[in-house]
């Protein structure tokens, strides 16, 4: 690293082999919190608290806080109350602020977790942190809590190491990743912003290059509830549901079938993924059911705006009904109930990006590969500075028995550090 001892790197490697431990138990505490969407906030004061003991200057404040419904990328938050999601942000300053010479960072992971579904389909218990053979198990170990854990020691391990950064870091811990991003929105609204970002997602240590954008929605679909007896002679809410579930099936293979000329993903297969994710209809066997409401999610590629994605749904909605003797005089209620992301592409060509692939380089000894991502993460908010999604190995995000590699973890540590070092420059303690 530029001005600094050629052993640097074997230091930042000591320090965080010295540390691991530690970090392996701070990762295990923070999978032990059921961070589910609406329940992050024990976790949040618990990392406030953390950072603080650090040194660190810590701004905790919810979305409620910030005017969030005036902001043009704002998503719709479904029956989540503003109050109850709270986002962190630590700020390390360099001591003599006069004499700081290094460019700034943010480094920001989320800390929401997806439902863990049935516990009994798990090995162990999803949110106990079991370590077997090298991986740590449970929700949220993988997705991304791992990647929190490496930002944060990252920085530790420049201490025990015997240095400070020369430049201005914001740790940030946000919610809302997994449903809307307004946690990372809300950190850019409250006024946080840095020469660069870099977003530890579990991404095998490859950086995301390009990614998918995402809407949810949902349709409200309403029925004619008679006995089954009589069936005929009323509408079954499940049945028209599952009409316009198909025709959704069938607009995304048209998608996918024009998305062979997209520039960036042109050669994935099917790079556009429809989701029912939620459904419910329906009070008694023996009644054809009234009512059923089902959540969809649906992609979209670079290139498209959510607003035309968003007009694709309505009109692909509209066939499908006209299509229908039932729904034709009685549309189901269409409902955007959660993100609205753009598209993104990580631009090649940025100092942040061949600093970051020096320093996997020096860790990994090859060079670092890109990917191309059909789910979103974050960094699509962080305009104006390049922003970087580079983090750990592991195995079934939203699935059962997610786990994380930890020795993945160690070299993203390590490789984290080493990018901080020559961003923001490094003075001796």
């Amino acid at each position: 690293m530029k001005g600094r001892p050629n052993d640097l790197a074997e230091r930042l490697r000591e320090a965080i082999d010295r540390n691991f431990e530690d970090q392996v138990t701070f990762l295990g505490r923070m999978v032990q919190f059921p961070s589910l969407r609406g329940r992050e906030q024990a976790i949040q004061q618990w990392l406030a608290k953390q950072f603080s003991e650090r040194g660190y200057k810590v701004d905790q404040f919810s979305l409620a806080d910030i005017d969030l419904a005036s902001h043009p990328k704002a998503a719709p938050m479904d029956d989540i109350p503003l109050e109850g999601s709270h986002q962190v942000v630590a700020t390390y300053e360099p001591q003599d602020k006069g004499q700081v010479k290094g460019r700034s960072l943010i480094l920001q992971g989320h800390i929401d977790v997806v439902p863990e579904g049935p516990a009994e389909l798990w090995s162990s218990p999803p949110f106990a942190a079991v370590i077997k053979d090298g991986w740590m198990m449970g929700r949220g170990a993988q997705d991304m809590k791992a990647g929190v854990s490496a930002m944060i020691f990252a920085l530790d391990a420049i201490r025990t190491a015997g240095f400070a950064p020369d430049g201005r870091i914001h740790l940030q811990t946000v919610t809302e990743e997994e449903s809307t991003g307004n946690g990372a929105l809300s950190t850019i609204i409250r006024g946080y912003r840095a020469d660069a970002c870099l977003i530890p997602e579990p991404t095998a240590n490859t950086l995301s290059r390009a990614q998918v954008g995402a809407i949810w929605f949902r349709l409200r679909v309403r029925g004619t509830p008679v006995h089954v007896a009589y069936s005929e002679t009323g509408t079954s809410a499940i049945l028209s549901a599952m009409h316009l579930v198909r025709a959704f099936q069938d607009y995304t293979k048209a998608l996918n079938a024009r998305a062979v000329e997209n520039a960036w993903f042109g050669e994935v297969k099917s790079p556009i993924k429809f989701n029912v994710g939620i459904i419910k209809g329906g009070d008694w066997a023996s009644s054809t059911p009234a009512w059923c409401d089902v959540d969809c999610r649906i992609g979209l590629l670079p290139g498209e705006t959510p607003e035309q994605a968003m007009r694709g749904i309505e009109q692909c909605l509209a066939d499908a009904q006209a299509a229908d003797e039932f729904l034709r005089d009685n549309p189901a209620e269409l409902i955007w109930s959660g993100f609205q992301a753009d598209p993104s592409v990580c631009e090649p060509g940025s100092e942040a990006e061949a600093v970051l692939a020096a320093a996997h380089q020096s860790v990994f000894g090859k060079p670092m590969e890109d990917r191309l991502s059909t789910a979103v993460n974050d960094t699509r908010y962080y305009k104006g500075m390049p922003a970087l999604c580079y983090g750990p190995s592991g195995i079934g995000p939203h699935a059962f028995d997610e786990r994380v590699e930890l020795e993945s973890v160690r070299n993203t540590t390590l490789a984290i550090a080493l990018f901080v070092a020559e961003w923001c420059g490094l003075r001796e303690l």
